[in-house]
């Protein structure tokens, strides 16, 4: 029996989870139930209200444009939650469209423009954008590694985006691309850090080829509920897998 639990809030699960995004979810189950930990899942999706407090953990996959722009108008009615949840330094791992549409706005494959929610500084263009190079003028697609400037943490996955991503204000990255493109195949950024919030380009899902960083969130999402026990010790007594 668990002694200790966490609520996760799935965001769009249902529309959002086009390359398997849920498997950060089953990641983050199997090292939290080593440790005594149940891990509650919610679906939040459209109509849903998202209540901040609720939830120890959120993942926001994504999807294809059409499920994407439907998201994008109801994700207006849980901004004011989510920027709550994310000021208050609530996890949050953003896959692709997620990461997409947590920052001010999004440009389509079509050039159709998609407001974001803005609760976080960056913004995304199109591969069509006429500022990039021929070079820069093709769909970012491939196996790609990264190194955490933070930790010295190596990550590994895949990646397949049309949109280019800048980031902003108070935003660093995941990581350096040793290998691949990252946001916009011109920085060598991937991915966002900006409080305990997480975005990446990175499919397959990040969490199951990458449990290193698997651990490291799930260590901050119960230091943030139960802060008396000393998580990272007891996480890193757990071997970490590649799925």
């Amino acid at each position: 029996m668990a002694n200790f639990e966490i609520s996760v809030a799935h965001l769009y699960g249902n529309l959002m989870n086009t390359y398997g995004d849920y498997g950060n979810i089953i990641a983050l189950t199997y090292y939290a139930k080593q440790i005594g930990v149940a891990v509650n899942y919610h679906l939040v999706s459209l109509g849903d209200d998202f209540d901040a407090d609720s939830f120890d953990f959120a993942l926001f996959g994504g999807g294809q444009d059409y499920e994407e722009t439907i998201v994008a108008k109801d994700l207006k009615n849980k901004a004011d939650q989510l920027r709550h949840y994310i000021e208050n330094d609530g996890p949050l791992l953003a896959v692709c469209g997620g990461f997409q549409l947590l920052g001010h706005y999004m440009v389509m494959a079509d050039g159709t423009r998609v407001d974001g929610i803005g609760v976080m500084d960056h913004y995304t263009i199109n591969m069509h954008e006429p500022k990039l190079t021929t070079l820069n003028n093709k769909r970012l697609t491939g196996n790609i590694v990264i190194k955490n400037n933070d930790t010295d943490e190596t990550y590994h996955g895949f990646e397949n985006h049309q949109g280019r991503t800048f980031l902003g204000k108070n935003e660093r990255a995941l990581g350096t691309v040793i290998s691949g493109n990252g946001n916009n195949g011109m920085d060598q950024t991937e991915g966002v850090i900006y409080r305990n919030v997480y975005g990446s380009y990175f499919h397959g899902p990040i969490f199951t080829r990458n449990g290193n960083l698997a651990k490291r969130v799930l260590a901050t999402a119960l230091s943030r509920k139960y802060p008396e026990v000393d998580w990272t010790e007891k996480l890193d007594q757990i071997e970490t897998e590649t799925f």
